[in-house]
């Protein structure tokens, strides 16, 4: 098969088309023939060099893909050869061909199409499991989300709104904004030109906001504690504006506020599959209906990487990019 080799870290140069083993499925996983897989700021961390995949699996980057089944491994049941599915994944979806736990399947959802699926895994799976399983976001309580036009935050508008809550965004454009408000977001911060603690406390009463989903980290790390309503919960899923930042404890002590941080990439099997079935209960009827949908800007050939990781890096876009397999 083919994949988007990493010879050396680096830009997005870096990423080689080439010709590379197929993936063999071990116990307990299915062979996914790859349709699509779609850009993640962690791939460009991994092109980077400054993200390994975890021990044991894919060499190559993607974390989410969609395809059909090719082959089950040993003591995989409840799936078919030439169903239609798609993953999350620890890496590998820059590839014609995946190997993938079948606890981190989902089917296809309905009325989604097969490539615009790869949109989904990897961002629900993110939104699902840090505002509603850790964060537990409440109907009527105020989201902020930051980068409201990614993919995560696109999607986290989406489900937001979907289940009763206040969404306040950020993003850097008026024409970003306008896309969130088309997906549903309330309160519009560009963070260019405002200050979003500032303007989310004068929206919410005085109140800031009860959940906010960061990805930005050290950068936002004390302004997001200002911006929190009292009993508020900061979920941090990156680091774009560095690793270490200064905590305010007096603050976070008179709001009786949490900070958590994860990551989805490094889980352990079990982990994952609890969320990817969490999210095929709670999530998928969302999607069904129409709800919640994916956001895709682009449709590019999988070789073609390096262009979709340049527009990426450049913020040039608004929800997923995707890689088609050739």
């Amino acid at each position: 098969m083919y994949a988007i080799t990493i010879p050396e870290p680096g830009g997005p140069e870096a990423l080689v088309w080439a010709e590379v083993d197929d993936p063999v499925p071990g116990e307990g996983e299915v062979l996914v023939e790859v349709a699509a897989s779609a850009v993640n700021r962690a791939d460009i961390l991994q092109r980077q060099g400054f993200y390994d995949p975890p021990p044991g699996t894919s060499p190559y980057p993607g974390l989410e893909c969609s395809g059909r089944i090719a082959a089950l491994g040993p003591g995989v049941s409840g799936w078919s050869v030439g169903q239609e599915v798609c993953a999350l994944l620890a890496g590998g979806g820059y590839a014609q061909k995946v190997a993938v736990p079948a606890g981190q399947l989902l089917p296809l959802p309905q009325g989604v199409g097969l490539r615009e699926a790869a949109a989904l895994p990897e961002v629900v799976c993110t939104v699902w499991s840090n505002v509603f399983m850790i964060a537990h976001l409440r109907p009527g309580e105020t989201l902020l989300v930051h980068g409201g036009s990614s993919g995560i935050g696109t999607m986290a508008i989406q489900l937001a709104k979907a289940l009763g809550a206040k969404v306040a965004v950020t993003a850097g454009t008026k024409e970003k904004l306008e896309r969130c408000a088309e997906l549903g977001a309330d309160i519009l911060v560009n963070y260019r030109e405002q200050d979003f603690v500032e303007e989310v406390r004068q929206a919410t009463g005085g109140a800031g906001a009860d959940v906010i989903l960061d990805n930005m980290g050290a950068k936002y790390l004390d302004r997001n504690v200002r911006a929190l309503a009292v009993n508020g919960r900061l979920a941090i899923i990156g680091m774009q504006g560095g690793v270490k930042g200064e905590l305010n404890i007096g603050a976070l002590l008179n709001k009786r506020g949490a900070v958590t941080a994860t990551s989805l990439r490094a889980r352990p099997l079990k982990e994952k599959a609890s969320i990817v079935a969490s999210v095929r209960e709670h999530v998928w009827p969302l999607v069904a209906d129409g709800r919640v949908r994916p956001v895709v800007d682009r449709e590019l050939p999988m070789p073609r990487a390096a262009d979709a990781h340049r527009l990426v890096e450049d913020s040039g876009h608004v929800g997923k990019v995707l890689l088609v397999t050739p």
